[in-house]
């Protein structure tokens, strides 16, 4: 059995692609294109400095992914939902896994010190902390924020990347990052819905686990409300204008549509407010910002 939001071949570069489904950075690196922008306003970006964004984050996307994989490989075997995943399935080996993950790796730590040095110091933190996310769902319900706080390294990343500085104020990068934070853990959150059968037997934590699904979907609720507001404060913060505001509107229709797509005991619409919803929020908030700075 395959996965979803997979694609059919045998070729190892397919394999690789859905080994980490990289079609779903998507779900990020529009923010980290929106750190680029909001830096720009400080300090002219190149097209140089965007192009190695994208590459880093592509990269140390990679990794996490296909770390993740390999740690919870013997885990996937075991769950009817990923048996079909690369290495449970033997369509991929761990020694090629490792191979892939370590290339990422080196890619993200090139990019990094190509950038300037605070991103060069900064690189191997980022590692540890998206790495050791794979091991949290074995002893915390809050892997979700985990997670969440892994992919707030994106706008972040995107601004020191054109600055090579912190921002001033010191609160506007927290902000921002806070929101990708909220937001990544409550549609987590929703991901874990999936499986809460499976991780109540193996003992695995999740707050689906913790709290049930009602109050599970509540949390992320919470959290994505979370988010909103701060992205409109992130907005105020950073002088954006009425199109990045237009987009974080679009954005709150958009994540409301996904919520009323998934009710406790019924999943059957999770993948469209998952995978339709997320990937759409992103991008409607990073082009109103760039809609911003082209006007």
């Amino acid at each position: 059995m395959r996965e979803g939001q997979t694609f059919s071949g045998e070729s190892l570069f397919v394999r690789y692609i859905n080994f980490v489904k990289l079609p779903h950075t998507v779900f990020a690196l529009p923010f980290a294109l929106l750190g680029v922008i909001v830096a720009s306003y400080q300090q002219p970006a190149t097209w140089r400095v965007a192009i190695l964004v994208v590459v880093a984050f592509t990269a140390a996307r990679f990794v996490a992914m296909g770390f993740n994989r390999i740690a919870d490989r013997r885990i996937d075997a075991r769950n009817p939902r990923t048996q079909g995943r690369e290495l449970p399935a033997g369509h991929l080996t761990v020694g090629q896994a490792w191979a892939a993950v370590i290339g990422a790796m080196v890619i993200f730590l090139w990019a990094s010190w190509a950038l300037n040095p605070l991103c060069a110091a900064l690189a191997p933190v980022a590692l540890i902390w998206i790495a050791t996310y794979s091991y949290t769902k074995r002893f915390t319900d809050w892997s979700h924020l985990w997670l969440g706080a892994a992919l707030a390294i994106a706008p972040v990343g995107g601004y020191v990347a054109v600055t090579g500085a912190w921002s001033d104020p010191v609160w506007l990068l927290l902000v921002i990052a806070l929101a990708v934070a909220c937001w990544v853990a409550g549609f987590d959150i929703f991901y874990a819905l999936q499986d809460e059968v499976f991780d109540r037997r193996e003992g695995l934590h999740s707050l689906v686990v913790r709290l049930g699904q009602g109050w599970a979907i509540i949390v992320a609720k919470l959290l994505h409300g979370a988010a909103i507001a701060a992205l409109i404060l992130f907005g105020k913060g950073a002088g954006l204008g009425l199109a990045y505001f237009v987009g974080v509107a679009i954005a709150v229709v958009v994540i409301g549509w996904g919520h009323r797509q998934v009710k406790p005991g019924d999943l059957s619409k999770l993948n469209a407010a998952f995978f339709t919803a997320n990937g759409i929020v992103s991008i409607v908030v990073f082009l109103g910002a760039l809609v911003d700075r082209i006007l």
